[in-house]
């Protein structure tokens, strides 16, 4: 048997979808599940569109969320001859032909489609004719003579059989009239020197394999098993597109969405294992088969993402949440000082409560990252005469406490509330105020523990709550 083989072939042309992503999750798990390889393929012959940037952008998107590939990246516009080749192999061998239509006459046919309100298929006008009578100021395409009798049957991994009749696909072009391959005949003849085994991919792409089993057939290839994963939908139901919002990666990472848990999110999009939930990467590979791969469309639910972001944040080891917090910060808000990132490391167990995104920590932990708060000006109107002298007589007693622990500050906090006449929130708000510039945040206890007795007393001896 040969060794399982897998690839993910995305276009340079724009930033990593997220449906892209989760394919490529799936190509690489399965290998991985099977002890094979998984390569990255970048198809890269749309020169208009193609873009470095994109190219860098899908490599690094891979490796953030844990998919890593065997050997090099496969750089599809670096074997143009080879494809040129096969195409002019299948010419030799009859089963693909010079067609000398021009642009008009193929407008005409897809006119008359429109017209009759069915599909273009193009009318086959040059496959038989001899090539004597062709026009000469005419560069032809040559097309491949796709079968027109019988059917043919898909033995899909995912959808089961899939049959259609052979006379639906049309001759499709596999060069191009200034001679380059076009995407069936670069995608086959790449699989094939690249000994893929399986191709996963989107089941909008079913089409596209009719095309290449029929390259593969009149090359005398071995075929690749074929498995057709349904696309992912918004939540209105629509086929999700790079125009939506949080469509790719970097829609993800900026807020503060950590690689495991979306990769577990992905993993969980249309397909299951028993009734699991969390999977760590071993368990990933363990479990994962094309079996449990669902034959309907997935909705993309944010909140369910936010859920899972969640659970890994109150779930992982400190250290490490810590570390993903810091590089989040280096790469989407501001390097945090080093004092700074003491406080906020020590910080971590309350401030990740709540917190459904690296984001969210982030703001949680503005009142600890910044030199100088700001205040919300709808809460400092909250600091009336009464609120003002909860501060003064705090900042007071205070000043007299040598080791700032819960055990020291409770008892000044009570004496607060009796002598002010109030209840907690008399107190806990016009101090949370002071010291954050906000009356939302964490516990009052947490928030004086997490900062220097030099800085809470400095912020208490603020005019603006003075």
């Amino acid at each position: 048997m040969k060794k399982v083989a897998t690839r993910f072939a995305p276009s340079p042309t724009g930033p990593l979808h997220i449906g892209g992503v989760r394919t490529a999750l799936f190509n690489w798990l399965y290998s991985k599940n099977q002890n094979g390889n998984f390569y990255l393929r970048i198809e890269d012959t749309d020169k208009e569109r193609s873009k470095n940037e994109y190219k860098k952008q899908i490599i690094q998107s891979l490796k953030w969320i844990g998919i890593n590939q065997d050997g090099e990246e496969y750089i599809q516009s670096k074997k143009i001859d080879a494809h040129i080749k096969i195409a002019n192999e299948l010419l030799k061998n009859g089963h693909a032909y010079k067609c000398y239509c021009s642009n008009e006459e193929i407008e005409e046919q897809k006119k008359r489609s429109r017209q009759k309100k069915i599909p273009y298929i193009y009318d086959r006008k040059w496959r038989d004719k001899n090539e004597v009578n062709a026009p000469k100021d005419i560069k032809p395409v040559i097309r491949f003579k796709s079968k027109i009798k019988g059917s043919t049957i898909l033995k899909d991994l995912v959808q089961g059989d899939v049959e259609i009749k052979n006379n639906t696909i049309e001759d499709f072009i596999i060069l191009r009239n200034d001679g380059t391959p076009t995407y069936n005949l670069s995608a086959s003849v790449d699989d094939h020197q690249m000994n893929i085994t399986h191709i996963i991919r989107g089941d909008d792409h079913k089409i596209n394999t009719f095309k290449q089993i029929q390259i593969y057939q009149a090359m005398k290839w071995e075929l690749p098993s074929f498995a057709h994963i349904p696309l992912i939908h918004t939540t209105e139901g629509k086929k999700l597109s790079k125009r939506d919002k949080a469509s790719t990666l970097d829609d993800y990472s900026k807020i503060g969405i950590m690689p495991d848990a979306l990769r577990n999110y992905l993993l969980r999009l249309g397909w299951s294992f028993k009734d699991k939930e969390i999977f760590t990467l071993e368990e990933s590979i363990e479990h994962f088969n094309l079996e449990g791969i669902g034959k309907s469309p997935s909705k993309l639910d944010m909140s369910r993402i936010l859920s899972m972001n969640e659970h890994y944040i109150k779930s992982i080891d400190e250290n490490d949440l810590f570390s993903q917090f810091i590089e989040y910060c280096r790469l989407f808000k501001n390097e945090i000082k080093s004092d700074k990132q003491d406080k906020i490391k020590k910080s971590l167990t309350f401030l990740k409560n709540k917190a459904k995104t690296l984001e969210d920590i982030f703001n949680n932990g503005q009142y600890i990252i910044v030199d100088e708060i700001s205040f919300n000006q709808d809460d400092v109107k909250l600091i009336d005469d009464k609120a003002k002298k909860v501060i003064s007589d705090f900042k007071i007693e205070f000043e007299k406490v040598d080791k700032i622990s819960r055990e020291t500050l409770e008892p000044i906090i009570n004496g607060l509330i009796k002598s002010n006449d109030t209840n907690f929130k008399g107190v806990g708000q016009p101090l949370r105020i002071a010291l954050t510039g906000s009356k939302f945040g964490p516990s009052i206890y947490d928030i004086i523990i997490s900062l220097s007795k030099q800085e809470v007393e400095k912020r208490l001896s603020n005019k603006i709550v003075l």
